[in-house]
């Protein structure tokens, strides 16, 4: 395992990791940034230990909420993927507000503004395209316009909703997105932001997966003094379960190459993965091609109920190595497994959206 030491002869970037789930954002931050993970935040303590695992150096920092920025170590990077329940398409769409588990990215905005990062790495659901948001007013700013009413779409009237899926809210009259309060909030704290929705089948793995990530340099070499507005009200807790160098990752964890064209067409899939595939097969053949190792069963059977996913199925799925959630070791249940697997980031999708970006 390479030391990490803070000799210095080490010239990673290090990186801070908040709702870290078990490292996806983090491997592919890592790989394009040339960084180290210093330290995390992790609620969920079955998903902590698996982080711990793959990165026995880094320190969990616990609940967001409670964390004291002043004495946190600087980063370089700032990562992280806020929950995402309350901005989800196929949750109630509460929005990104104070007091839901989506609010929880008023904490990470906090951590930006403390820390002062050099690159925000962002990941979250394609809902945050059309979730709604309200942002705070700046204090003794008695204008309400930026939050028109109604902030959801009210009836089956076409009354504020937008024209296409593709705007933020930008027109006074519209109500604001999740993705717009948070570049919003990005801007307040004068970093330049972009940001890319990509599916996961676009680098090649078997199944959609798409996914809003977000890139935010910071623009002013020292922001001191300039705030973020204050939200109204404190998001609420809740438990959790859930300079650029293009170089090569650090040795001890999986490198993901960039995506390239890869066989997998039905003309040249075999036979046998076909029958035992079906229409799948030539998606499965791609993804083995892709990420160097044969698709394992997909369900557990057995005698006492119907067949289960199978976590390996899943870890393969999201393009992890073997055991990286499984390994018996780590101690999680199946439904613990699933859960970690589920709510997670595809480390290849993540490191083709931020070289995207970057470029």
């Amino acid at each position: 395992m390479r030391d990490t030491s803070d000799e210095s002869g080490d010239r990673h970037l290090r990186v801070g990791s908040l709702f870290s789930g078990y490292g996806g954002l983090d491997l592919a931050v890592e790989e394009v940034f040339e960084a180290r993970t210093v330290w995390f935040s992790e609620i969920s303590e079955p998903v902590a230990r698996v982080f711990s695992h793959h990165w026995p150096d880094a320190p969990n920092l616990g609940d967001i909420t409670a964390i004291d920025w002043s004495s946190v170590t600087p980063v370089d990077v700032l990562c992280g993927g806020f929950p995402c329940q309350d901005v989800s398409t196929v949750g109630k769409m509460a929005g990104l507000k104070p007091g839901t588990r989506s609010g929880l990215w008023a904490h990470m905005a906090t951590a930006v503004e403390a820390l002062q990062p050099e690159w925000v790495v962002i990941e979250n659901v394609r809902g945050l395209l059309s979730a709604p948001a309200t942002r705070p007013t700046s204090e003794g700013d008695d204008d309400e316009r930026g939050n028109p009413e109604p902030a959801t779409p009210a009836g089956a009237t076409p009354r504020g909703v937008e024209p296409d899926r593709w705007r933020l809210g930008d027109e006074s009259t519209r109500p604001l997105r999740a993705l717009g309060a948070v570049l919003g909030d990005l801007a307040d704290l004068r970093y330049d932001a972009k940001w890319i929705g990509l599916p996961a089948s676009a680098i090649g793995a078997p199944h959609a997966r798409f996914r809003i990530f977000i890139l935010a340099h910071r623009t002013v070499p020292d922001t001191a003094g300039i705030g973020l507005r204050t939200w109204r009200g404190e998001p609420g807790p809740g438990p959790g379960e859930t300079g650029h160098h293009r170089a090569q990752p650090p040795d001890h964890r999986p490198s993901h190459p960039a995506p390239e064209t890869v066989p997998g067409g039905r003309g040249g899939t075999d036979p046998g993965l076909l029958r035992r595939w079906g229409r799948y097969g030539a998606a499965i053949t791609r993804w083995e091609h892709t990420i160097g190792r044969p698709a394992p069963a997909p369900a557990i059977l057995n005698d006492t109920g119907g067949p289960r996913p199978a976590p390996v199925f899943v870890e393969w799925l999201m393009g992890l190595d073997l055991g990286w959630v499984t390994h018996p070791s780590l101690g999680l249940t199946h439904s613990q497994q699933l859960t970690a697997l589920g709510n997670g980031v595809v480390p290849r999708q993540a490191a083709a959206a931020i070289r995207t970006l970057l470029s």
